[in-house]
């Protein structure tokens, strides 16, 4: 373990950022805005249990704890706040190469993910009590392993290196902001809209009755995604989990 203070905690190695978090938070050890750092994760863990694969030292293997503000049934919203914070910082430094945000919350760069953001959140009866953002963002990694065709880091996507201490204390510093002082949630979904891959364009999905094509239209406040049927005027709304996203 390397250095510890009240606001950081910054580790060589660990099985989950997240997983550190929850265990702070269970033993009531957690305070708003606690940062765990980890120069690697042995099971670092994306959306639906997806495992997140990164190379020690060149990844931004994050997690925050924090105290939302909006209503339980506002989780969405919540999510969608950070991400954006989280793509508007990255878009500071990355001029010139648009960053976007893959439905429900993957950081897309150049039509390729760049990494990803998995919220926990910790519930006591109907009190919304801590939230987990984790963020696993790959940024040195100058080759990009053929079996992630898909994948791409900040330097393979621009040639330059990143300052990582200082991308770390940006994204929080506008994570936490998002956090303690909430806009409306128009605002937050209009924004995310704003940011969202792909939208207005078709792109290939699958569920259990096959791979089909619909044009995206927007993502709800609730989470869902409304696309279009192809060749049809039919509107339907999916909740994350129920369709597949296909990579073409």
């Amino acid at each position: 373990m390397g250095n510890q203070d009240l606001a950081l905690i910054e580790l060589d190695s660990i099985d989950s950022t997240n997983n550190y978090a929850m265990q702070l938070i269970n033993d009531d050890k957690a305070q708003a805005g606690l940062t765990i750092v980890a120069k690697s994760q042995s099971n670092g863990r994306g959306q639906r249990g997806r495992m997140w694969m990164d190379e020690p030292g060149e990844s931004l293997l994050m997690s925050i704890i924090v105290t939302p503000k909006q209503a339980i049934w506002e989780q969405f919203v919540f999510s969608a706040s950070v991400v954006v914070s989280i793509a508007n910082v990255l878009q500071n430094f990355l001029p010139g190469h648009p960053v976007r945000i893959k439905w429900p919350n993957d950081i897309i760069i150049h039509d390729k993910k760049a990494g990803g953001i998995l919220i926990e959140n910790v519930l006591r009866g109907s009190h919304w009590t801590h939230s987990i953002i984790g963020l696993g963002l790959n940024v040195h990694q100058k080759q990009i392993p053929n079996l992630l065709p898909h994948a791409t880091s900040l330097t393979h996507a621009t040639g330059q290196q990143f300052d990582m201490a200082q991308l770390r204390d940006r994204i929080r510093e506008h994570i936490l902001s998002a956090v303690l002082y909430p806009i409306s949630t128009a605002r937050i979904m209009q924004a995310y809209n704003n940011l969202l891959y792909k939208r207005g364009e078709l792109q290939k999905f699958s569920d259990f009755n096959g791979s089909w094509m619909a044009t995206i239209l927007h993502t709800r406040t609730d989470g869902s995604l409304e696309v279009k049927q192809d060749g049809t005027d039919q509107v339907q709304f999916f909740h994350h989990g129920q369709i597949k996203w296909e990579w073409e």
